[in-house]
């Protein structure tokens, strides 16, 4: 979803948390998005997302930040005080500031325990900037304001539901919808579901064999948002690899360790046919 402007996702979680006489717990939420750097195809960073409990302590929804939406923001719009996001060229360094850093710090103290951890001292740059190095120079991690806006985008993540779906989706729209929040250009709406059942080899064969011949058709039948382009295809290797007749054979524990040689990453999405 889409805050109004001087509104945040903040204020979604705020709201939700009033509604259900809850709290709201600031955290780190991790993201990749595709980078332009030669060797570095993706880019990962943690940004400000929000937890919703209701008055016992079990969870609501969350409010996170979603960087495939980028076509409603004014870019040249001054980053909002008090919003920034974490960058590192590894994800297990980033998983260390997760554990280690305090989301509700300011922008210029959060990176202060990790910069203990490695015996080193924060280096303050320009534009607010917070750099961590280890004791050799190489760099940790890179706290820097959010750009303009990027604290409007909120994708509203739900507990996982087991009944009355719509009523209880409708009972968190509706204080969006109050709060004026509303459906960004390259909106979407995911269901998340248990997929042990997938857990299976030639069950999963068939099911991206269906995704693989079928996903045009598919697209057009849900009327995909034809908006949703930050998206990718799977390897053509993978399909082959995949649909081999041995493949069908394999316990699941070993699909998982031939699967293992093959790189993907969130922005793979149903291929067209070759």
């Amino acid at each position: 979803m889409l805050a109004p402007k001087g509104a945040s996702r903040l204020d979604l979680a705020q709201a939700i948390a009033q509604q259900y006489q809850g709290s709201v717990i600031p955290y780190f939420h991790s993201q990749v998005e595709p980078s332009k750097l030669t060797g570095q195809p993706l880019f990962k960073n943690l940004t400000p997302a929000f937890e919703v409990r209701d008055q016992h302590g079990k969870r609501i929804a969350q409010c996170v930040d979603d960087l495939t939406l980028q076509a409603d923001f004014d870019k040249s719009t001054p980053p909002l005080s008090g919003w920034y996001r974490i960058v590192s060229d590894e994800s297990r360094l980033l998983q260390l500031v997760m554990q280690q850093a305090d989301p509700k710090a300011s922008l210029s103290e959060v990176l202060k325990p990790i910069a203990q951890l490695f015996g080193t001292d924060l280096l303050h740059g320009q534009g607010g900037m917070v750099r961590v190095t280890d004791q050799t120079g190489e760099s940790i991690a890179i706290a820097a304001p959010l750009p303009g806006e990027r604290e409007r985008p909120c994708e509203l993540i739900t507990a996982p539901i087991s009944s009355q779906h719509l009523n209880k989706l409708e009972s968190l729209l509706s204080i969006a919808r109050k709060l004026g929040f509303t459906t960004p250009i390259e909106g979407a709406v995911h269901i998340h579901f248990d997929a042990t059942s997938l857990m299976s080899a030639p069950i999963l064969a068939k099911l991206m064999w269906v995704l693989w011949i079928f996903g045009d058709s598919l697209k057009q039948l849900l009327e995909s948002n034809p908006h949703c382009t930050r998206l990718g295809q799977w390897p053509q290797k993978l399909y082959d690899h995949i649909q081999r007749p041995e493949w069908a054979e394999l316990n699941w524990e070993e699909a998982r360790q031939s699967l293992a040689e093959f790189t993907l990453n969130k922005y793979c999405a149903i291929p067209s046919p070759k």
